[in-house]
C-alpha cells in the first residue's frame, strides 16, 4: 500500500519533567512520562532523586503544583515552596508543615495580591 494511503500516524507525546539547580543550571532530577500523566504527581519523585544529604532551598513551580502532596513533599525536604495559590484558593486544614506553609502563601496573596 502506498505511504499516502496508510492514513495518519498516531503520535505519542512524551513530557520531560526536570529539576534544575537555579544557581548552577545543573539538571538535578529528570522524569519522562506520557502526556496523560499530570505534572504535580511527578514532583515528589523529582525531589527523591536529589540525595537527602544535599539541601534543597526552594522549589519554584506554577499553580498546577498547588496540591497537598507537592507542598508536603517540599516541606519534608525543609525547602520553601514558591508556588502561586490558585485564584480561588481556600485555606487547608493545617495538619502538616506543607499545609501550614501553603496557608501562609494564601494569606499573603490575599493581602499583597496575586501578582507578587
Amino acid at each position: 500500500m502506498p505511504a499516502n494511503m496508510a492514513g495518519p500516524k498516531r503520535r505519542l507525546w512524551r513530557k520531560i519533567h526536570i529539576g534544575i539547580d537555579e544557581e548552577t543550571l545543573e539538571i538535578r532530577a529528570i522524569e519522562v512520562t506520557s502526556s496523560s500523566v499530570g505534572d504535580a504527581p511527578i514532583l515528589p519523585n523529582l525531589l527523591d532523586q536529589v540525595p537527602t544529604d544535599q539541601k534543597i532551598s526552594r522549589v519554584t513551580a506554577d499553580g498546577g503544583y498547588d496540591t497537598r502532596k507537592c507542598h508536603d513533599a517540599i516541606a519534608a525536604r525543609n525547602a520553601n515552596a514558591v508556588i502561586p495559590p490558585r485564584k480561588n484558593a481556600k485555606l487547608w486544614k493545617p495538619d502538616t508543615p506543607g499545609a501550614k506553609a501553603r496557608n501562609d502563601a494564601v494569606r499573603s496573596s490575599k493581602y499583597l495580591g496575586r501578582a507578587l
